[in-house]
């Protein structure tokens, strides 16, 4: 039997969306590098769905229906290259490889270039969900060949969460669109969680919380928000360990890791010159905590290091989720700006509004902040910085005091929160009719000659601030 598409990458994730494929009514062939692992796979949780199992890359590739539909779910990098190498004279024209990991973007353009002259047809496509999603239906974003998703875009669609809007899966854009889509995605997400722990460290360390009092607040936070990480998050708080009993979450490293998803976020910001404040704290935030014998050394020779109670207030708690929805709100904002100018300035033209309709389930950042971003761009706004846009202006203007006051305090009990801080100073400085660049400016000028403009004429002027300049 010839099958309706196959799958390369063998664990978690690959086997989820097969098993999720194959119950939408489609026939799957499945293959990996390590034959034991698709043997146990078929063995123990296929052995009664049409799968069919391969052990050859070349019997893989045969036992495809043409046009062959070849999704990848293997490691960013070069084993993504390793495996297209060995494909492409497998393959016919017209066949369609789909790259499903978080691959980065500039690879992704790469690739579709190299496929592409040997007439396979390539599709990048991001897939956000965790293991859940990836079995029960993940947020789809592929961008490409149009063509490819013509050939294989029911199967993706299929295989998606749903909404009352329609599949959380759609096309792009051409060449990378949809690895960038997902870059952003991952921005987003690490910006919201480094505001969540900041939230939660404000109300373990600054108020004297419990774990399971904190549990009970961000459900209740929740209620509004419905966020996928909020979710989590009280999950995460009312975990007790099952040896010790203890909650959980207090005997887990304070050392974040990252695949690179948000530093590659941060990096294509600041090539394109769009500020993404709160995404590049969340990424320093992880480099910091890496360094934890650093930082166990550091503690004990500064003093004030150690996170100390908030200042006496009533209503801490009530102020920390304004400031967390702040900061949420400008983590959403920044990525969508990113994205606006990333689409004209890469030819993408990115449907940003199905963009968010996309995220509204199956992914990671799910929250219904998405709903707000599109009411915010069918308003068809000219500024691409949704949060001076209603209905995100509103929300913002009422956490103002909130924040400023939070942060007070924060810096009082030493408590670091620079999510929180990066996401105030962002929205201040981009509502500052006046800023103090026109001292940096003048130093410019006076060490290198570079210009300046004036307030009170047009045009560019340089000054001979002293008859000896230091070079």
């Amino acid at each position: 039997m010839k099958t309706d598409i196959g799958i390369i990458g063998m664990a978690v994730m690959g086997q989820n969306l097969a098993l999720n494929v194959e119950s939408k009514g489609y026939s799957v062939s499945v293959y990996n590098r390590s034959s034991k692992r698709t043997e146990e796979f078929v063995q123990e949780r296929a052995n009664d769905r049409e799968m069919v199992p391969a052990y050859e890359l070349s019997d893989f590739v045969s036992s495809l229906e043409r046009p062959r539909k070849i999704l990848l779910m293997i490691k960013a990098g070069r084993p993504v290259d390793k495996v297209i190498s060995r494909l492409i004279p497998m393959l016919d024209e017209g066949d369609v490889i789909i790259d499903g990991g978080n691959s980065n973007f500039e690879d992704t353009n790469r690739r579709i270039e190299e496929v592409n002259e040997e007439g396979i047809l390539y599709l990048g496509t991001g897939i956000s969900g965790g293991e859940y999603g990836a079995r029960h239906g993940p947020s789809i974003m592929p961008g490409g060949n149009q063509r490819a998703y013509e050939i294989v875009g029911d199967i993706l669609e299929d295989a998606a969460a749903r909404t009352a809007e329609g599949p959380c899966c759609t096309y792009l854009g051409p060449r990378s669109a949809g690895h960038y889509v997902k870059m952003i995605h991952n921005g987003i997400e690490y910006g919201v969680m480094e505001s969540i722990a900041e939230a939660y460290w404000l109300m373990n360390k600054g108020v004297g919380n419990t774990p399971e009092e904190m549990s009970s607040t961000f459900e209740r936070w929740n209620e509004a928000l419905d966020s996928y990480l909020m979710e989590i998050t009280a999950a995460i708080l009312a975990k007790k360990d099952d040896e010790t009993g203890e909650p959980l979450v207090n005997l887990i490293l304070d050392t974040a890791e990252q695949k690179g998803t948000g530093k590659w976020t941060a990096k294509d910001a600041l090539k394109l010159g769009v500020p993404v404040p709160t995404i590049t704290a969340a990424v320093d935030g992880r480099f910091i905590s890496s360094r934890k014998e650093e930082r166990v050394d550091n503690s004990v020779k500064l003093e004030g290091g150690q996170a100390a109670r908030l200042p006496d207030n009533k209503n801490w708690v009530g102020k920390i989720r304004d400031s967390l929805e702040l900061a949420t709100l400008s983590a959403y904002a920044q990525g969508m700006y990113l994205l606006a100018v990333a689409s004209s300035e890469y030819d993408y033209d990115l449907d940003l509004h199905e963009v968010a309709r996309i995220w509204k389930d199956g992914c990671i950042i799910r929250s219904s902040v998405l709903g707000q971003i599109q009411r915010g761009l069918e308003a068809g706004p000219e500024n691409p910085n949704l949060i001076f846009e209603e209905p995100f202006l509103s929300e913002i203007s009422d956490k103002l005091d909130s924040t400023r006051r939070v942060l007070a305090g924060g810096r009082e009990a030493g408590i670091a929160l620079p999510a929180i801080s990066s996401s105030l100073d962002y929205i201040v400085s981009f509502s500052s009719a006046d800023l103090p660049a026109n001292m940096i400016q003048a130093q410019r000028d006076f060490f290198g000659a570079h210009t300046y403009q004036r307030r009170d004429r047009e045009g560019y002027f340089h000054t001979e601030w002293t008859e000896n300049k230091s070079s």
